[in-house]
């Protein structure tokens, strides 16, 4: 009898603290979660990534819906796949979606313990920074003052294609590499007057561009470490092993290139800025800056820039390159443009591009069809209602941004190249869309507070590198091929799988011989 009174009074109880939970978080309880496939013990919906989880995320939207609701191991995400989601996510519910997950392996080692910008928590610190990259080193007046530079190394690049035609015409180019290697100067000399690459077969040129290759790979490979919580203190794959290789690697090269800005700023004083690396060093020593600048927050700072600047702005060069190849009508028209603009005496600059809207609109469709990071990381900082759904605090969010920008809905053949679609006299009303944030259907430097704060810079180098490519060569492709594969390999930047093996035919260089080195 008792155990019967004792089995009433704990069910009623039961009843009670259950209904007091529903009237109190009636959100919490009544809303449901975003639709879900079917989830596996343990490891969740990892099974359904693949080595391109873009790709993979795309076709789960597809079925399930433009959100979507995953767990990889035991961490809760959301999927938006439509420009509506995006925009509901990012803008109207920015304040929720302001951090970026900052407990994963890789963002931490390579940071420095998140001592940088891009995966900062949002604070007083994040601000700052954030601050900084906008008015003083990604500013107007810095990459006005650091154009000359970026001049300079587009310049070397079309003569040292040139030399190889004129001396290896029978051998065949990887021109990814070469742009590669000329952005890696343009960045390095930008932040720190170095230019690692002098040859291509020298070993630090290749040490350098790998290096910067293994950091975007790693940041942007999934590692179950991050989220199945029993592995936590794991290394499964071996990825904190590669961390360590890398993150030392790097650390060594900015040891002794602060040691030797720090050695000369004594010698010679510290009042002319040549390089970011000065303008941090700087802030570091100025005791009325509101955050006091640590060793650690700038060689993470550098190491961001480094692996924002470079990969994705070679990257970026490198799919238009080979959407023109494979659009040979579409190479016809933009070296038409520029020979009406520029002609054939001097090369192509940056001054030139407002000029070119044809060239402006290729570079806006490789954007669209291949942006420089296929997926936006957030993660929600409280509880939320988005879309009717429950979204509860600290679910990482994974804005698809590769397919949001072939969205059929929103793009008329969506996976047609037609750079077209971006001019005024279209039709389509697309000459106007802005590649900042602005439009939620063409989102590849991101929007909002978390807005690439690099955006011009990457858009003078694509821009201005492109430009001269297509003004001084014709690109013939290796083994009479008529076409490049179009085939996405692995990595946070979204790079190509295989490279582009061409011969470079010289049009017009009689220019070159007449300019100074």
């Amino acid at each position: 009898m008792a155990a019967e009174i004792l089995f009433l009074i704990l069910t009623i109880s039961t009843i009670l603290i259950g209904a007091i939970f529903f009237k109190k978080r009636p959100n919490a309880t009544r809303l449901q979660l975003p639709p879900s496939p079917l989830a596996l013990p343990i490891i969740g919906h990892f099974h359904l990534l693949t080595s391109l989880p873009h790709q993979a995320l795309a076709k789960l939207s597809s079925r399930y819906g433009s959100l979507l609701y995953i767990y990889l191991g035991s961490v809760p995400c959301i999927v938006a796949s439509s420009p509506e989601m995006a925009k509901e996510l990012l803008k109207t519910h920015e304040t929720s979606f302001l951090n970026r997950p900052h407990q994963t392996v890789g963002s931490q080692y390579l940071t420095y313990g998140c001592e940088a910008f891009a995966f900062g928590p949002h604070g007083a610190y994040w601000k700052f920074m954030r601050k900084l990259c906008m008015s003083q080193l990604l500013g107007g007046h810095t990459l006005a003052l650091l154009q000359p530079v970026r001049r300079d190394e587009i310049k070397q690049l079309i003569q040292h294609l040139a030399q190889k035609a004129d001396h290896d015409g029978k051998k065949s180019v990887d021109i990814g590499r070469e742009i590669g290697r000329m952005t890696s100067n343009v960045v390095s000399r930008m932040l720190m007057s170095e230019r690692f690459s002098e040859d291509e077969d020298e070993d630090e040129d290749e040490a350098v561009g790998k290096l910067i290759q293994d950091m975007a790979e790693l940041l942007g490979q999934f590692n179950l470490s991050d989220y199945i919580w029993f592995c936590r203190n794991l290394d499964l794959q071996g990825f904190r092993k590669k961390l360590e290789v890398v993150r030392d690697r790097f650390d060594l090269m900015m040891e002794r290139i602060i040691d030797e800005h720090q050695n000369k700023r004594k010698k010679y004083g510290g009042d002319s800025v040549e390089d970011l690396l000065d303008i941090l060093l700087d802030i570091a020593q100025d005791p009325s800056s509101e955050i006091k600048l640590s060793r650690k927050n700038i060689k993470a700072l550098i190491m961001e820039l480094f692996v924002a600047g470079t990969d994705t702005s070679s990257n970026t060069a490198e799919w238009a390159l080979a959407e023109l190849i494979n659009h040979p009508n579409i190479m016809q028209n933009a070296v038409q443009e520029i020979e009406s603009v520029i002609g054939n005496k001097r090369l192509v600059e940056e001054s030139d591009i407002p000029n070119l809207p044809y060239l402006q609109a290729i570079v806006k469709e490789t954007l669209r069809l291949h942006p420089g990071v296929a997926i936006l990381h957030r993660e929600s900082s409280e509880d939320c209602v988005v879309a009717g759904y429950r979204i509860p605090a600290k679910t990482r969010l994974f804005v698809n941004i590769w397919a949001i920008g072939r969205d059929p809905n929103h793009w008329e053949n969506a996976l047609e190249f037609r750079p077209e679609r971006f001019l005024s006299g279209d039709g389509s009303g697309r000459g106007q869309l802005d590649v900042r944030g602005q439009h939620y259907h063409l989102l590849p430097f991101g929007t909002g507070r978390r807005v690439c704060p690099g955006s011009s810079l990457a858009l003078h180098i694509v821009q201005t590198t492109l430009a001269a490519l297509i003004q001084c060569f014709e690109f013939k492709i290796e083994g009479g091929k008529d076409k490049v594969d179009m085939e996405e390999g692995q990595g946070l930047t979204m790079p190509r799988a295989n490279p582009i093996m061409c011969f470079p035919l010289p049009r017009n260089l009689s220019f070159l011989k007449n300019s100074k080195n």
